[in-house]
Protein backbone atom coordinates (compact mmCIF):
# COMPACT_ATOMS: atom_id res chain seq x y z
CA UNK A 1 0.00 0.00 0.00
CA UNK A 2 2.76 2.08 0.84
CA UNK A 3 4.61 1.45 -2.28
CA UNK A 4 1.75 2.03 -4.16
CA UNK A 5 0.92 5.64 -2.38
CA UNK A 6 4.66 6.63 -2.81
CA UNK A 7 4.09 5.57 -6.97
CA UNK A 8 0.61 7.43 -7.11
CA UNK A 9 2.30 10.61 -5.42
CA UNK A 10 5.48 10.88 -8.12
CA UNK A 11 3.32 10.59 -10.83
CA UNK A 12 0.89 13.17 -9.47
CA UNK A 13 3.84 15.54 -8.65
CA UNK A 14 5.02 15.15 -12.35
CA UNK A 15 1.92 15.91 -13.70
CA UNK A 16 1.72 18.76 -11.69
CA UNK A 17 4.83 19.79 -12.63
CA UNK A 18 4.23 19.43 -16.37
CA UNK A 19 0.84 21.25 -15.50
CA UNK A 20 2.92 24.21 -14.20
CA UNK A 21 5.54 24.48 -17.04
CA UNK A 22 2.71 24.25 -19.66
CA UNK A 23 0.99 26.77 -17.64
CA UNK A 24 3.89 29.29 -17.60
CA UNK A 25 4.64 29.08 -21.47
CA UNK A 26 1.30 29.81 -22.29
CA UNK A 27 1.36 33.01 -20.28
CA UNK A 28 4.91 33.71 -21.54
CA UNK A 29 2.58 33.35 -24.83
CA UNK A 30 0.02 35.41 -24.24
CA UNK A 31 2.34 38.33 -22.82
CA UNK A 32 4.05 37.99 -26.28
CA UNK A 33 0.65 38.02 -28.48
CA UNK A 34 -0.23 41.24 -26.00
CA UNK A 35 2.70 43.20 -26.95
CA UNK A 36 2.96 42.01 -30.88
CA UNK A 37 -0.86 43.00 -31.23
CA UNK A 38 -0.20 46.71 -29.08
CA UNK A 39 2.49 47.01 -31.70
CA UNK A 40 0.71 46.24 -34.71
CA UNK A 41 -1.81 48.85 -33.45
CA UNK A 42 0.43 51.08 -33.19
CA UNK A 43 1.99 50.83 -36.87
CA UNK A 44 -1.92 50.33 -37.70
CA UNK A 45 -2.11 54.43 -36.12
CA UNK A 46 1.46 55.30 -37.72
CA UNK A 47 -0.25 54.68 -41.22
CA UNK A 48 -3.67 56.28 -40.47
CA UNK A 49 -1.78 59.68 -39.22
CA UNK A 50 0.99 59.70 -42.15
CA UNK A 51 -1.70 58.81 -44.87
CA UNK A 52 -4.67 60.89 -43.15
CA UNK A 53 -4.30 63.87 -41.08
CA UNK A 54 -0.43 64.75 -42.36
CA UNK A 55 -0.62 64.62 -45.55
CA UNK A 56 -4.41 66.63 -45.42
CA UNK A 57 -2.11 69.45 -43.16
CA UNK A 58 0.74 69.13 -46.18
CA UNK A 59 -1.82 69.71 -48.80
CA UNK A 60 -3.19 72.62 -46.37
CA UNK A 61 -0.16 74.27 -46.21
CA UNK A 62 0.48 74.19 -49.89
CA UNK A 63 -2.40 76.10 -50.27
CA UNK A 64 -2.17 78.66 -47.75
CA UNK A 65 1.66 79.13 -49.65
CA UNK A 66 0.07 79.77 -52.38
CA UNK A 67 -2.83 82.52 -50.81
CA UNK A 68 0.23 84.49 -48.99
CA UNK A 69 1.47 84.98 -52.93
CA UNK A 70 -1.61 86.19 -53.85
CA UNK A 71 -1.54 88.52 -51.07
CA UNK A 72 2.17 90.03 -51.91
CA UNK A 73 -0.04 93.62 -52.09
CA UNK A 74 -1.70 93.37 -48.37
CA UNK A 75 1.24 93.92 -45.96
CA UNK A 76 -1.53 93.24 -43.19
CA UNK A 77 -3.44 89.80 -44.69
CA UNK A 78 0.00 88.79 -45.51
CA UNK A 79 1.09 88.76 -42.22
CA UNK A 80 -1.70 87.29 -40.53
CA UNK A 81 -1.58 83.87 -43.22
CA UNK A 82 2.19 84.05 -41.86
CA UNK A 83 1.16 83.48 -38.51
CA UNK A 84 -1.04 80.90 -39.79
CA UNK A 85 1.90 79.28 -41.96
CA UNK A 86 3.56 79.21 -39.05
CA UNK A 87 1.08 77.69 -36.65
CA UNK A 88 0.77 75.09 -39.34
CA UNK A 89 4.25 74.23 -40.01
CA UNK A 90 4.89 73.86 -35.88
CA UNK A 91 1.57 71.17 -35.90
CA UNK A 92 2.50 69.19 -38.95
CA UNK A 93 5.95 68.75 -37.22
CA UNK A 94 4.49 68.30 -33.55
CA UNK A 95 2.05 65.27 -35.63
CA UNK A 96 5.35 63.89 -37.29
CA UNK A 97 6.97 63.78 -33.91
CA UNK A 98 3.99 62.21 -32.03
CA UNK A 99 3.58 59.71 -35.45
CA UNK A 100 7.60 58.63 -34.95
CA UNK A 101 6.92 58.24 -31.35
CA UNK A 102 4.04 56.33 -31.56
CA UNK A 103 5.91 53.82 -34.69
CA UNK A 104 8.45 54.82 -36.72
CA UNK A 105 8.13 54.80 -40.31
CA UNK A 106 11.75 54.17 -40.79
CA UNK A 107 12.11 50.80 -38.77
CA UNK A 108 9.50 49.61 -40.81
CA UNK A 109 11.07 50.53 -43.77
CA UNK A 110 14.41 50.09 -43.29
CA UNK A 111 15.19 47.89 -40.07
CA UNK A 112 16.80 48.87 -36.74
CA UNK A 113 20.26 50.44 -37.77
CA UNK A 114 18.80 52.87 -40.11
CA UNK A 115 16.16 53.63 -36.95
CA UNK A 116 18.84 54.37 -34.53
CA UNK A 117 21.03 56.25 -37.07
CA UNK A 118 18.02 58.78 -36.73
CA UNK A 119 17.74 58.51 -33.12
CA UNK A 120 21.45 59.54 -33.04
CA UNK A 121 21.15 62.37 -35.41
CA UNK A 122 18.11 64.22 -33.44
CA UNK A 123 20.28 63.33 -30.01
CA UNK A 124 21.34 66.36 -28.15
CA UNK A 125 24.10 64.04 -26.70
CA UNK A 126 27.01 63.00 -29.41
CA UNK A 127 25.97 59.64 -30.48
CA UNK A 128 27.76 56.74 -32.29
CA UNK A 129 26.49 53.88 -33.35
CA UNK A 130 28.52 50.88 -33.84
CA UNK A 131 27.38 47.44 -35.12
CA UNK A 132 24.07 45.78 -37.05
CA UNK A 133 22.27 42.39 -36.98
CA UNK A 134 22.72 40.06 -39.44
CA UNK A 135 19.33 39.67 -40.23
CA UNK A 136 16.22 41.92 -39.23
CA UNK A 137 14.55 39.87 -36.21
CA UNK A 138 10.57 39.56 -35.11
CA UNK A 139 9.26 42.83 -35.73
CA UNK A 140 7.89 43.05 -31.84
CA UNK A 141 11.91 42.60 -31.33
CA UNK A 142 13.12 45.09 -33.44
CA UNK A 143 11.02 47.78 -31.44
CA UNK A 144 11.72 47.01 -28.64
CA UNK A 145 15.39 47.16 -29.12
CA UNK A 146 14.41 50.23 -30.77
CA UNK A 147 12.31 52.03 -27.88
CA UNK A 148 15.14 50.70 -25.11
CA UNK A 149 17.76 52.71 -27.66
CA UNK A 150 14.93 55.77 -27.24
CA UNK A 151 14.46 55.61 -23.88
CA UNK A 152 18.33 55.39 -22.97
CA UNK A 153 19.48 58.46 -25.15
CA UNK A 154 16.26 60.51 -23.54
CA UNK A 155 17.37 59.52 -20.20
CA UNK A 156 21.15 60.65 -20.91
CA UNK A 157 19.67 63.76 -22.66
CA UNK A 158 17.60 64.60 -19.45
CA UNK A 159 19.97 63.32 -16.43
CA UNK A 160 23.34 61.79 -17.25
CA UNK A 161 25.43 65.22 -18.05
CA UNK A 162 27.23 62.92 -20.35
CA UNK A 163 29.73 63.79 -23.13
CA UNK A 164 29.28 61.04 -25.41
CA UNK A 165 26.99 57.86 -25.98
CA UNK A 166 27.85 54.61 -27.60
CA UNK A 167 25.29 52.28 -29.28
CA UNK A 168 25.87 49.11 -30.23
CA UNK A 169 23.72 46.61 -32.03
CA UNK A 170 24.78 43.23 -32.43
CA UNK A 171 23.52 39.11 -32.88
CA UNK A 172 23.59 36.19 -33.67
CA UNK A 173 20.81 33.66 -35.49
CA UNK A 174 19.44 32.99 -31.96
CA UNK A 175 19.45 36.79 -30.20
CA UNK A 176 19.50 40.46 -30.56
CA UNK A 177 20.98 43.20 -28.66
CA UNK A 178 21.65 46.77 -27.99
CA UNK A 179 23.81 48.21 -25.77
CA UNK A 180 23.43 52.20 -25.21
CA UNK A 181 26.93 53.20 -22.92
CA UNK A 182 27.17 56.77 -21.47
CA UNK A 183 30.08 58.52 -20.01
CA UNK A 184 27.34 60.38 -17.51
CA UNK A 185 27.11 60.59 -13.82
CA UNK A 186 24.98 57.42 -13.61
CA UNK A 187 22.70 56.44 -11.12
CA UNK A 188 20.36 55.04 -12.88
CA UNK A 189 17.65 52.89 -11.40
CA UNK A 190 15.11 50.76 -13.26
CA UNK A 191 12.85 50.94 -10.35
CA UNK A 192 12.38 54.25 -10.10
CA UNK A 193 10.22 55.60 -12.49
CA UNK A 194 8.09 54.77 -15.42
CA UNK A 195 10.45 53.95 -18.51
CA UNK A 196 12.97 51.47 -17.33
CA UNK A 197 10.53 49.51 -15.47
CA UNK A 198 8.20 49.64 -18.64
CA UNK A 199 11.04 48.62 -20.96
CA UNK A 200 11.80 45.16 -18.42
CA UNK A 201 8.14 44.39 -19.00
CA UNK A 202 8.05 44.70 -22.76
CA UNK A 203 11.48 42.71 -22.88
CA UNK A 204 10.09 39.71 -20.30
CA UNK A 205 7.28 39.59 -22.76
CA UNK A 206 9.63 38.74 -25.57
CA UNK A 207 11.32 36.21 -23.50
CA UNK A 208 14.66 38.61 -23.26
CA UNK A 209 15.51 40.69 -20.49
CA UNK A 210 17.46 44.35 -19.60
CA UNK A 211 20.48 44.38 -17.73
CA UNK A 212 22.05 48.01 -16.09
CA UNK A 213 24.81 48.62 -14.34
CA UNK A 214 25.13 52.33 -13.35
CA UNK A 215 27.33 52.90 -10.56
CA UNK A 216 27.16 56.67 -9.12
CA UNK A 217 30.19 58.88 -11.41
CA UNK A 218 30.98 55.59 -13.50
CA UNK A 219 28.30 56.26 -16.25
CA UNK A 220 25.74 53.79 -17.26
CA UNK A 221 25.24 50.80 -19.46
CA UNK A 222 22.17 49.30 -20.54
CA UNK A 223 21.99 46.47 -22.32
CA UNK A 224 18.78 44.63 -23.81
CA UNK A 225 18.90 40.95 -24.83
CA UNK A 226 15.81 39.72 -26.85
CA UNK A 227 15.54 36.51 -28.83
CA UNK A 228 14.93 37.18 -32.38
CA UNK A 229 11.92 34.84 -31.94
CA UNK A 230 10.08 35.23 -28.89
CA UNK A 231 7.29 32.53 -29.57
CA UNK A 232 10.30 29.63 -29.58
CA UNK A 233 10.03 28.40 -26.14
CA UNK A 234 13.61 27.15 -26.45
CA UNK A 235 14.95 30.59 -26.82
CA UNK A 236 17.73 31.50 -24.22
CA UNK A 237 18.91 34.71 -23.89
CA UNK A 238 21.68 33.98 -21.72
CA UNK A 239 24.45 37.39 -21.93
CA UNK A 240 26.31 36.11 -18.99
CA UNK A 241 25.49 38.82 -16.24
CA UNK A 242 22.85 36.95 -14.51
CA UNK A 243 25.30 34.23 -13.66
CA UNK A 244 27.29 36.64 -11.24
CA UNK A 245 24.03 38.78 -9.76
CA UNK A 246 23.89 41.82 -12.67
CA UNK A 247 20.54 41.39 -14.40
CA UNK A 248 17.57 43.53 -13.60
CA UNK A 249 15.59 41.82 -15.65
CA UNK A 250 13.36 41.02 -12.31
CA UNK A 251 13.75 44.70 -10.82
Amino acid sequence: MRRARACYGRSSMNSDLGSSAALAEELQASRTRIVEAADEARRRIERDLHDGAQQRLVTASMLLKVAMRGAADDSRLREDLERVAAELDAGLGELRELARGIHPAVLTAKGLSAAIDALAARSSVPVRVVGSLPARPAAAVELALYFTVAEALTNVAKYAAATEVVVTIEGDDQQAQVEVRDDGRGGADPTAGSGLRGLVDRLGALRGHLHVESPEGGGTVLRAVVPRDPHDPRADTNCGCCAVGQCRCAA
